[in-house]
């Protein structure tokens, strides 16, 4: 099931979820560390996602194997998305991530202190607003392998999150 709502977006293009449970989806229980290891990411980084993805039901606490080990496996029923896919759950994960970063913002090398959040309103129709979003996606989709591939990245790569909202402003 989780397989299915990362392929059909209900959850969004996150690479370090999207790695998460398309790695629990193959190996049923995982622990951050194992998880780190497997994708390259660091622990601290899985542990973070792996949490939130517990926080809004994706996820559940595995029965542990000894004492220290903290192990993951999919939830047996998954919460309740928006079919546009970019539900509640998605903009809480996403909201999150963005507050934990600025919280935290000054324990980045110097180098990756800054952000590019930034946004605007322009004037579109239905047909531009989808070209928009196409574009955005067409735009990312080069980076693409590097979720899954470590080797692929280039030196001093990091994950990066990329959101983009795009919807009509409804009179007041």
């Amino acid at each position: 099931m989780t397989e299915d709502i990362v392929r059909t977006g209900a959850l969004p293009e996150h690479a370090v979820r999207t790695a998460l449970l398309e790695l629990l989806a193959e190996r049923r229980t995982l622990t951050s560390t194992e998880a780190a290891a497997r994708l390259g990411y660091s622990s601290g980084l899985c542990s973070f996602h792996l949490r939130q993805l517990a926080r809004y039901g994706v996820i559940e606490e595995a029965p542990a194997t000894d004492g220290r080990a903290r192990p993951w496996r999919l939830a047996q029923a998954q919460p309740p998305t928006t079919g546009d896919g970019f539900g509640e759950l998605a903009r809480g994960l996403e909201d999150e991530s963005y507050r934990h970063w600025l919280a935290r913002r000054a324990e980045a090398p110097a180098e990756w202190q800054q952000d590019e959040a930034f946004s605007t309103v322009v004037h579109l129709t239905p047909e531009e607003l989808t070209a928009v979003a196409d574009a955005v996606r067409q735009l990312l989709t080069r980076y693409r392998g590097r979720d899954t591939d470590p080797r692929t990245r280039p030196a001093g790569a990091r994950p990066v999150a990329a959101v983009a909202r795009l919807f009509p402003l409804l009179d007041r």
